[in-house]
Order: C-alpha cells, then sequence, then structure tokens
C-alpha cells in the first residue's frame, strides 16, 4: 500500500460527501486541482473508476460506491486506533446506535442530551426498530436489545430488566369488561407484538401460585412497531402487554387502565450488543458506560 493511500481515501470519502470537488476542497483546505489529482491518483491505483465526472454532475459508480463504504470503515477504525492511544483525546467520530422504540422513547432520549454535553465531538446517528439488527453488514456500532438473547458472535452486556404491564383503553373495558385474572384472559381480545424474525407473537407470563405462566388472549390485531402497538390499544382495539416504562405515561393520565395489577408479570431483560472487536473503539466504551450508569439512574426512581 502506498504510504499516501489514506489521505487518497479520505479525499475520495470527502469528495463523494461532499457531492462536489469544490465543496471537498474548502472543507479540506485544499486547493481544487489538488482534490481532483487525488481522486485520480486513487482511480489509478486501484485500476477502477469511482466516479462519473461531467461538468453539471458528479456521481458515485457501482464500484466507487463499494470502495466508498470499505474506505469510510477503514478510516473510521484508524482514527478510532489513533484516539485510543491518546489518553488526551476526547471520544470522537460517528456512533451509529440501533435500539427498540419503546426504549428510544422512554429512556434514551431523554438522558441524550447529557450525553451529548459530556461528548461533544460525537455525533450520534440513531436507528429506531424493534427488530434483528446485523452490526457488521448494517455498520451499527452497538444495538440496544429487549428479551432474552439468542446466540450470537457479538459481545452482549445486560443492563438489567424492566417491568411489563397489562392494560386497555377505558372504551375497550366498558365494551368487554375487566379480567380479573389471567385465565379470564381467554375471552378477550389483545393488541400482540410480533418479531419479524421469528414472525411469533410475544407471549403474556404472569406469577400465579409461584409458577410462571403463559396466557394469549384472542387476536384482535398483531404489530411489529411498538408505537403502532401503543395507538392500537389507545384506540380501544384490544388490550396491551407491554413495557411499563413506555405505558405508564398513558396510565398516568387515565388514557390506558392498568389490569390483573395482583399478578406480577415476568420482567423483560434490557441488553447492549457490540462486535467482538479486539479493542472498542473509545466512541462506543463511554456510550455504553454511559448507558449502563443511565438505566442504572431510571431504576433508582
Amino acid at each position: 500500500m502506498r504510504s499516501n493511500m489514506l489521505e487518497l481515501m479520505d479525499i475520495f470519502v470527502q469528495v463523494v460527501e461532499s457531492h462536489s470537488f469544490t465543496r471537498a476542497a474548502d472543507a479540506l483546505q485544499l486547493h481544487r486541482p489538488a482534490v481532483s489529482k487525488a481522486v485520480q491518483q486513487l482511480e489509478d491505483t486501484l485500476g477502477v473508476k469511482l466516479l462519473h465526472r461531467t461538468t453539471r454532475s458528479l456521481s458515485v459508480t457501482a464500484e466507487g460506491e463499494e470502495i466508498y463504504q470499505r474506505a469510510k470503515t477503514l478510516l473510521t477504525d484508524v482514527n478510532d486506533m489513533m484516539a485510543s492511544y491518546s489518553p488526551g483525546q476526547p471520544p470522537r467520530g460517528q456512533l451509529r446506535i440501533d435500539a427498540p422504540l419503546a426504549l428510544i422513547h422512554s429512556i434514551l432520549i431523554p438522558g441524550l442530551s447529557e450525553f451529548q454535553a459530556l461528548y461533544p465531538q460525537i455525533e450520534i446517528v440513531l436507528t429506531a426498530s424493534d427488530r434483528l439488527t446485523d452490526l457488521i453488514t448494517e455498520g451499527v456500532d452497538c444495538v440496544i436489545r429487549l428479551g432474552e438473547l439468542a446466540d450470537s458472535s457479538f459481545i452482549s452486556r445486560r443492563m438489567g430488566d424492566l417491568q411489563m404491564v397489562t392494560c386497555a383503553a377505558p372504551s375497550y373495558l366498558e365494551k368487554y369488561g375487566t379480567p380479573l385474572t389471567p385465565d379470564e384472559l381467554d375471552h378477550h381480545k389483545a393488541v400482540y407484538f410480533f418479531s419479524e424474525h421469528s414472525r411469533d407473537v410475544q407471549e403474556w407470563k404472569f406469577v400465579m401460585n409461584g409458577e410462571i405462566v403463559s396466557r394469549r388472549p384472542g387476536y384482535s390485531m398483531r404489530v411489529n412497531n411498538s408505537d403502532v402497538l401503543l395507538s392500537c390499544g389507545l384506540s380501544g382495539l384490544g388490550m396491551l402487554h407491554a413495557l411499563r416504562t413506555a405505558l405508564e405515561p398513558y396510565i398516568e393520565t387515565g388514557r390506558l387502565t392498568e389490569i390483573l395489577s395482583d399478578y406480577a408479570t415476568v420482567t423483560k431483560p434490557v441488553s447492549i450488543l457490540y462486535p467482538d472487536r479486539r479493542y472498542l473503539p473509545p466512541k462506543v466504551r463511554v456510550f455504553i458506560e454511559w448507558f449502563s450508569e443511565l438505566f442504572k439512574k431510571y431504576h433508582q426512581r
């Protein structure tokens, strides 16, 4: 590899993200001809055409897109490596996080301003999903997940557990009545959350006579998004069994009514996963430590 290959890749990445040689030159504080020459030199070295250039437009070739993605990952790893050996250097760079919608709304977003104040040089890219995520192919640094984890090649760290709650809209209870025991759920409708990965609905688990039992009311709807789940419940389409942290504000305002409060529910574990690398980038390490403390504070309320 040529000694200046990283510099050439850095210039190429800037050109792609700026959609302009001129804007890339301004951002890098270089002359425009130097930027154009660097991209040409990278094309000559790799033996492929990276960009389609005209006087009015700039687009990336298929090969250029692949090299852009790989160069960006390589440059990020190099920057992380340099930062990890520079104790006085604050964590920086783009941090990609994927988390369930319910946790994002109730725990993560309310606390993120604190994280940004502590680490202003970290740019957060937050994706919200309730599905399994491939950290490697999707370029995600860490994933927060609910529930028991399947075996994987990723490192996982358990943050703790969250309570579940069963509730329904007053309009639903007025129409169908209120179940007094988990066994009475058989005669009711429910809005279920299902996993896109397995397509199975989540079971409702309670503690009865010291034993864990699973109950499934009759189907009303099945959804794969926690925001949609909440909207359906608020509309009286069926009962809900979900995270207390997500439903508590609606219970407090009376838009939802808690039911079966005499029966303990089985808690849902919360874990954070990240790729099994030989070193953990500082931006990921500080986020994991921060989120761990945030989760502890949440439980101490």
